[in-house]
């Protein structure tokens, strides 16, 4: 089952961990609050940001990576794939009933 890791600025985090959720794109998200250093467009910056892991199936996966970028406030929102190999069957079960 694939996790999304997502990085949202933390005003913009819980509507789109809700809205994956409302969508059934995916099961659960988890935020966490971190602070991220990076270079954008030749600076280095420091912003709060909130990390989001997204649950949901592989056939959820790309609708679920199009719905971030066109609701995301970043340009070049972070959007990469974990893919959990070894997931206890009732929790794979109830993410798989939903997201349907």
């Amino acid at each position: 089952m694939p996790t999304a890791y997502i990085t949202a600025p933390p005003e913009a985090a819980a509507d789109l961990a809700e809205t994956l959720v409302e969508e059934r794109l995916a099961a659960c998200v988890n935020r966490f609050p971190c602070h991220s250093t990076y270079r954008w467009e030749g600076e280095v910056l420091s912003e709060d940001e909130v990390v989001l892991l997204a649950k949901t199936t592989e056939d959820r996966f790309a609708d679920l990576v199009r719905r971030v970028e066109l609701l995301h406030p970043y340009d070049v929102p972070c959007i990469e794939r974990f893919d959990e190999s070894d997931v206890h069957d009732p929790f794979g079960e109830w993410i798989a009933e939903s997201v349907e």
